[in-house]
């Protein structure tokens, strides 16, 4: 891939994690739970983890797939050297946050989220995105 197709694709990726994340921001302010084929969402989404300081941790997921969005487009100023170091941060901090947001599925909450689940399914595609393609490694 090009680095235009590959930023691209980071771009196309990261804005199904932004639907997600934004959906199930959108049903926590309207004090709705998401239809699922697991009785796990409820309980995940109703948990003590499910807000940080009170902010949804599905709206700061929505931040996040945001930014990474308008930094693959180009629609934040900065070289291209920032945007690979920008790129691989963000992500990298999204994808050891989703991890640290499993464990407490399997471990503390004994819940899973599909939504959640497909959100670190989003995050681990792109941090294999930004970190193996040939052309986000390059240097400068």
């Amino acid at each position: 891939m090009t680095k235009p197709t590959t930023l691209t694709a980071i771009a196309l990726v990261a804005l199904l994690g932004f639907a997600d994340a934004t959906y199930l921001t959108l049903e926590h302010y309207l004090g709705q739970i998401p239809p699922c084929t697991t009785s796990g969402c409820e309980t995940v989404l109703t948990s003590q983890y499910a807000a940080i300081a009170g902010v949804p941790v599905a709206l700061l997921g929505a931040l996040y797939y945001l930014a990474v969005i308008l930094l693959a487009i180009g629609a934040i100023p900065v070289d291209s050297a920032a945007r690979r170091g920008l790129l691989r941060t963000i992500v990298s901090t999204g994808f050891v946050a989703s991890l640290g947001f499993l464990y407490l599925q399997a471990f503390v909450i004994n819940a899973y989220c599909l939504y959640c689940l497909g959100s670190l399914a989003i995050t681990t595609i792109l941090t294999g995105m930004v970190w193996l393609s040939p052309t986000l490694r390059r240097a400068g």
